[in-house]
């Protein structure tokens, strides 16, 4: 994989709504199958593609595919992340809880919100709504110019009363 092939992957990714998902689809896996040296790469870009087309059904098996052949990096960390919430959306919801709740206590990185946002996501699926608001609060509390302590400490008190 070199840096033009992640130039042209971006520059396929920007027609995201502009065409149609099946033509979408169709270049993603035109661009993938030019991918010879990593088919975890290939099958998560793929994977990718049917998920933000409203094909979860279809993502659910090439993220996991992606993650036994070895992803790494980012990419292992963003299709954790997107397993986890096209589970919830086929309705997996404890696995997706599963998922999110190793990736928030094994790692650390930029996407920290993104595995609480989407955990939020799934524990309010499940009816664990005070603890998904806690942890939506506790990430936001991150971004408040003003009042982050606060926040952050009745988040926290919420979860202690919930549990």
């Amino acid at each position: 994989m070199d840096e033009n092939w992640e130039t042209q992957l971006q520059s396929i990714w920007l027609k995201l709504g502009t065409i149609s998902n099946e033509e979408f689809i169709h270049q993603i896996k035109n661009h993938t199958e030019l991918l010879t040296d990593s088919q975890a790469i290939a099958d998560f870009e793929k994977a990718c593609a049917f998920d933000s087309s409203g094909y979860e059904k279809e993502a659910e098996p090439l993220y996991r595919s992606s993650l036994d052949k070895g992803l790494s990096g980012l990419r292992r960390r963003r299709a954790r992340i997107q397993l986890a919430s096209t589970l919830r959306n086929n309705g997996k919801i404890e696995e997706s809880i599963h998922i999110l709740r190793a990736e928030k206590a094994n790692y650390s990185d930029e996407l920290n919100d993104a595995v609480d946002s989407f955990l939020a996501l799934s524990l309010s699926s499940a009816g664990k709504y005070e603890e998904a608001l806690s942890l939506t609060l506790k990430a936001i509390s991150q971004h408040l110019p003003r009042y982050n302590r606060s926040v952050y400490n009745y988040a926290n008190a919420m979860l202690k009363e919930s549990l």
